[in-house]
């Protein structure tokens, strides 16, 4: 049985975690003071984390979104259309070394982006899921996430 207010292991605490494990190392790139070695190995590190959870979110946080929510397929499409932006500027990083002139700028615009998406799912999204998915089914969705972000590809695809 879980208890209201237990959300340890539920889908919104598992995201919730990925935010802000990953909010850390934005602030870490942006307190600057690394290498350039350093830097790209942050960056790399930023890359992997947001691809794995945004896998995760496909498969489970945005059909569930689509399942429940009166304007789920709105909501949904545009979740994922700001993965496909944050993608697309991940691919470019990907190609590029730290002391390349458009770096530091596409980094910046990355963790931009991303910020406001997170600020959408946890003002917006999560609150929705919570007054309309069970505590069980979120818990569920939790552990799913969780599987799906250990078999998750590391690399944009």
């Amino acid at each position: 049985m879980v208890h209201a207010g237990t959300r340890e292991g539920d889908l919104i605490d598992v995201l919730t975690k990925d935010h802000r494990a990953v909010e850390s190392a934005f602030q870490e790139y942006e307190r600057g003071g690394m290498s350039d070695q350093a830097r790209q190995g942050l960056v790399d590190h930023i890359i992997t984390e947001l691809v794995r959870h945004s896998v995760a979110e496909e498969q489970y946080l945005y059909p569930t979104a689509r399942e429940v929510l009166p304007d789920g397929d709105e909501v949904a499409d545009h979740e994922i259309q700001e993965h496909a932006e944050a993608e697309e500027v991940m691919k470019q990083l990907e190609g590029m070394e730290p002391t390349d002139a458009e770096y530091d700028r596409l980094v910046r615009e990355l963790i931009s982006d991303i910020r406001h998406h997170v600020d959408d799912e946890e003002q917006d999204l999560f609150p929705q899921l919570q007054q309309r998915c069970s505590a069980e089914d979120l818990q569920d969705l939790g552990a799913k996430i969780v599987q799906a972000k250990e078999r998750a590809p590391t690399r944009p695809h």
